[in-house]
């Protein structure tokens, strides 16, 4: 069972990624960028970051890697902001479940 202080810790970290994605100049990181969810481990010393993209998933893949090149300017930009006594090391992997929910609201829309 998870605790709230993991809880906690994903959507703050969730939250300030997103912020920090916005800041970003690399050219790989474009388009319309969604950040899924955050799944944190128990002792708070990893976190794997979903990404999507509207785009389709080759868009996501290009920008994952972009993201996990800058990963340590965001863990430590993560880190002042949230005032983390420990910041995980964060990993960042591609997710197409945006791609999805778009395709199932065209057939429901088709349908309809």
């Amino acid at each position: 069972m998870p605790s709230f202080r993991v809880d906690r810790a994903s959507e703050d970290i969730k939250r300030e990624v997103i912020a920090i994605m916005r800041e970003l100049k690399d050219p790989r990181i474009k388009g319309m960028l969604t950040v899924v969810r955050v799944k944190v481990s128990g002792d708070l010393s990893y976190a794997k970051v979903y990404v999507s993209a509207m785009e389709g998933i080759d868009t996501a893949k290009e920008a994952v890697v972009g993201l996990n090149s800058a990963a340590g300017y965001i863990r430590r930009e993560v880190g002042n902001r949230l005032h983390l006594r420990k910041t995980p090391e964060i990993k960042f992997v591609a997710d197409d479940s945006v791609e999805h929910a778009i395709k199932l609201f065209e057939d429901f829309k088709k349908e309809v």
